[in-house]
């Protein structure tokens, strides 16, 4: 039986045991391994990659390819006008035969985003979300539990707000209205891997816990939203064979784990192992 003195505290996404007085930290969130199955080539990966039943969506600044996902045959494709609105896409989600891609103006200022959406049959632009002037760049948009969920970066240096820098990126729920009903910030363990860039990606698992990617590290963290407060929980880290960017998570196969590699203009599919949450 637990001494009846401690007591668990938690402090910017780190658990602390107290007892008598004394505060001991506990062990870091596990480091996991994912492993490689397979790789296609892609000219256009050097945002991300989204993923549906049968094909992949590989985005680029302004242009998307279709790709199908047993062959990694191009299939078709989407490429903006050199003069055109849309000018930096981020990354992308498949949701009701629609691509839901989050833009921004990076790296202008002032931090203008919005939300795109293409038809995946015909992969025609279908629509647009504006979100005008935001405190932060918007990298990434899923569809969870009734609600949208986005995620606004900022970097440090001269790369973004000049009073911001990545400790700023949060992520934010809006409801079906598009109004902004909560808001969450990352962790310091997530936070000093995020350093000087932010999270390029993110997606809600099938398994209800959280993916996020960084710009630079090969690896994906896995976060919860807290019992209490504004700071999401780091539960585990997952190594992959890839550098931060955009993914997306297979919507048949849970565990498989669609990602870029920017330097050899691949996409790499890698099965991820499962996560306890210790609940």
């Amino acid at each position: 039986m637990a001494n009846p003195k401690q007591r668990v505290m938690r402090a910017a996404g780190v658990v602390l045991l107290v007892a008598g007085g004394a505060a001991v930290q506990a062990s870091e969130p596990p480091t996991l391994q994912g492993e490689e199955v397979r790789r296609f080539e892609a000219a256009e990966a050097r945002q991300g990659v989204a993923v549906d039943a049968d094909h992949f969506y590989v985005i680029d600044n302004a242009a998307i390819g279709k790709y199908d996902k047993t062959t990694g045959e191009r299939v078709n494709g989407w490429r903006g006008a050199d003069d055109g609105a849309i000018t930096h896409l981020n990354s992308c989600t498949v949701q009701a035969a629609q691509l839901v891609c989050a833009h921004s103006n990076y790296p202008g200022v002032p931090m203008t985003s919005s939300v795109e959406r293409f038809d995946t049959a015909t992969m025609r632009h279908a629509g647009s979300w504006s979100l005008g002037i935001r405190d932060g760049s918007l990298t990434w948009a899923d569809r969870f539990d009734g609600a949208w969920w986005l995620t606004f970066a900022n970097y440090g240096g001269d790369r973004g707000h000049p009073l911001h820098d990545w400790r700023w990126t949060r992520l934010e729920r809006f409801d079906e209205a598009h109004h902004s009903t909560a808001g969450w910030v990352f962790p310091a363990s997530v936070l000093e891997r995020f350093a000087p860039m932010s999270s390029s990606g993110g997606t809600w698992g099938a398994d209800g816990l959280l993916y996020v990617s960084g710009h630079d590290h090969r690896e994906l963290y896995v976060l919860t939203l807290p019992d209490a407060g504004s700071v999401l929980e780091h539960i585990a880290t997952i190594a992959i064979p890839t550098a931060g960017q955009a993914f997306d998570l297979d919507p048949d196969e849970a565990r498989l784990l669609y990602s870029i590699n920017r330097g050899t203009r691949e996409v790499v599919v890698t099965r991820l192992p499962p996560v306890r949450t210790g609940h």
